[in-house]
């Protein structure tokens, strides 16, 4: 069973394949698009030991040449050293603008690896062949790609669509729970922003979801997709309704940036705990139900996911230090900063008139 949602995008419009099998079909699905018989593969370590071998397998099968890169795997290859690395040897491939990158990997290859098409020849198409289950519900479709600078997170970045997604949810198979549930906190940011009724289906089916049904996994993907590349469609550079898609972001970046962008704390986790933080946030300051907060958290530790700032290891910086880092965020806008707020579960909405003391409140809960 596979499902297409098509991205609207005028002449910059391309589909996402949701399915299992895609990536032992790649080459016959991208060959179409080839104008010579060849790509350029970039992925990391992990997945070039799980999924580059079938990944080539497609490929030869339809003749299309192919080299490969494999970066080490993790949030430090987000960052200038593997950006030029990898530019100079698609440059040193000969990659032509006609041709296609192929990002093979989770968020961090995906931004990685679409930047470095973006700035290429001033532009050269790339194909999103994401293998976690966050990359494939979120940082694969919309064309946001960026590295991480000292200052924060994706602060250096381009808008460059992929001509092509290929999210196989057969590898989800491959991943550990941890990296999984990470993901899976994405999937719920989805249900949170705009569809209360798919909160609710996460609620029932996420225990089997998390289990490896395939008909689950195949809805969740497919129902974050259509979600994102419906706003994507409306706002592509985020000047007002693609800024919904960050809620949780603007805690989850200040946690990560706060625990060094390490193992510490997963972005997917991080985007959980901010989704809970926000809940809070909305409720204190008088906007959504009382209940809300609690059923989002009761839901995440049903999952067995984290959801509260004591469920990450190791100290964290004092609230205020925190908040310090929030204005760091790509959100920041005169100074001021955004959250993305809700009237209730899946009722979300941007605003910047948020009391700074009331946010201080809400770190102090969460610990």
């Amino acid at each position: 069973m596979r499902n297409t949602v098509h991205v609207e995008l005028g002449d910059r419009s391309y589909d996402v394949l949701i399915g299992e099998g895609l990536i032992p079909e790649a080459g016959a699905l991208i060959k179409p698009m080839l104008p010579r018989p060849k790509v350029a593969i970039v992925t990391d370590e992990n997945v070039a030991a799980a999924h580059l071998g079938a990944l080539e397998a497609a490929l030869e099968a339809e003749g299309i040449a192919h080299a490969a890169l494999a970066l080490p795997a993790g949030e430090a290859t987000k960052s200038w050293g593997p950006l030029a690395q990898t530019v100079e040897w698609l440059l040193e491939q000969k990659i032509e603008r006609r041709d296609v990158v192929i990002a093979l990997g989770g968020g961090v290859i995906g931004d990685l690896v679409g930047f470095a098409a973006a700035i290429m020849r001033r532009g050269v198409r790339f194909v999103q062949v994401p293998t976690s289950l966050l990359a494939q519900v979120d940082s694969s479709v919309g064309g946001k790609t960026a590295i991480n600078a000292p200052q924060g997170k994706n602060l250096v970045g381009a808008f460059h669509q992929p001509s092509l997604v290929l999210a196989d949810i057969g590898v989800l198979g491959t991943l550990t729970s941890r990296d999984f549930l990470a993901g899976y906190g994405e999937v719920v940011k989805y249900g949170l922003l705009g569809d209360a009724s798919f909160f609710e289906w996460l609620e029932a089916n996420g225990p089997a979801l998390a289990s490896g049904d395939t008909e689950a996994r195949l809805h969740a993907v497919t129902r974050s997709v259509e979600m994102k590349a419906e706003i994507v469609a409306r706002d592509e550079t985020e000047q007002g309704d693609r800024a919904l898609l960050n809620l949780g972001h603007t805690f989850c970046h200040a946690l990560e940036a706060a625990t060094g962008y390490s193992d510490r704390l997963l972005h997917g986790e991080g985007v959980a705990i901010g989704c809970a933080l926000a809940a809070d946030l909305s409720f204190r300051l008088g906007l959504s139900p009382q209940e809300d907060p609690s059923r989002i958290g009761a839901h995440l530790s049903a999952m067995g996911m984290k959801a509260r700032l004591s469920d990450i290891p190791g100290d964290l910086p004092s609230s205020e230090a925190l908040l310090e880092l929030m204005g760091q965020d790509k959100k920041v806008i005169d100074g001021t900063l955004r959250f993305i707020l809700m009237k209730g579960i899946g009722a979300s909405f941007v605003t910047s008139d948020v009391p700074r003391d009331v946010v201080l409140e809400v770190l102090e809960a969460a610990r």
